[in-house]
């Protein structure tokens, strides 16, 4: 299908399309060999609550977005190199059915599909392109990911004390080495982890020890002193884009309140051909 559609007239329209829809904030996809195969509306578990999100799926790439008016108008672009990309198919919840993770160095996160069909055929999809991909490149399969944040209303409690009750008042933070849902007093300290950001990152006390322990250790084996490490600082509060704890998950979507995004009549993704 990549070969047949690479170079067309449909394939450029195609990609034009979602660049003028995403506008000057998004970056420009239109990039040689690149091909369009699929497009749809899945829902993500984000931070909040599940929210709709648009996806594109490219030959090499991932995109996804914030809806502000269907087909004609996204924000928040995010781009996924599918090389970094690897799948994992979850079971079904209450609040959300077919559904599986999408697992990077930098970002792992929760999606689900309006159908068990439709899941089917973005999976493979994107396992095709992946395989493809990594074949062409001689990598190797990613095996370090990034942790998905547990979304804040599995939990009432602090993950690590169990003693902090979440309120108005006591709000929740996300470690980034684990992902669990933390309070402020158990997660006080900062780490660097270049893979994820620049910038030191929030981790809950116990993965702070972990990650000292190894940093420690990689040192003593390299016969070289420890660096220093970035602690707890009084009143920085890092941020890095998805990583921060207001990510753009965290903002009103104009997306229709009452519309349903589980009706098997509908069907809310295409694949190009």
């Amino acid at each position: 299908m990549v070969d047949h559609l690479a170079n067309t007239e449909i394939n450029s329209q195609r990609i034009a399309a979602v660049e003028n829809c995403f506008g000057a904030s998004g970056q420009p996809l239109a990039v040689p060999g690149r091909v369009l195969l699929g497009e749809g509306i899945l829902t993500k578990e984000c931070r909040k609550k599940p929210k709709p999100r648009i996806f594109f799926l490219f030959n090499d790439i991932l995109v996804y977005g914030s809806i502000v008016i269907n087909k004609r108008k996204y924000n928040s672009q995010h781009i996924i190199p599918l090389e970094d990309v690897t799948l994992e198919t979850l079971p079904d919840t209450l609040q959300m059915k077919n559904r599986w993770m999408i697992k990077t160095s930098k970002k792992s996160f929760v999606v689900s599909a309006a159908s068990l069909t439709e899941r089917k055929e973005w999976i493979s999809h994107l396992e095709e392109c992946i395989r493809h991909l990594l074949t062409k490149t001689g990598r190797q399969p990613s095996t370090e990911h990034a942790a998905p944040w547990i979304p804040d209303k599995a939990t009432d409690i602090c993950m690590r004390c169990t003693q902090t009750k979440f309120s108005t008042l006591t709000r929740r933070h996300h470690c980034r080495k684990c992902g669990f849902v933390v309070c402020a007093d158990c997660s006080r300290q900062r780490f660097l982890m270049p893979r994820l950001s620049p910038k030191p990152l929030r981790v809950c006390n116990l993965c702070y020890r972990q990650l000292l322990a190894e940093k420690k250790k990689e040192a003593e084996a390299d016969g070289r002193q420890p660096e220093p490490i970035c602690s707890a600082i009084p009143g920085y509060e890092p941020s890095s884009g998805d990583d921060s704890d207001k990510s753009d998950d965290d903002k009103a979507d104009q997306w229709p309140a009452d519309t349903e995004f589980y009706t098997s009549e509908v069907s809310w993704s295409s694949f190009h051909s």
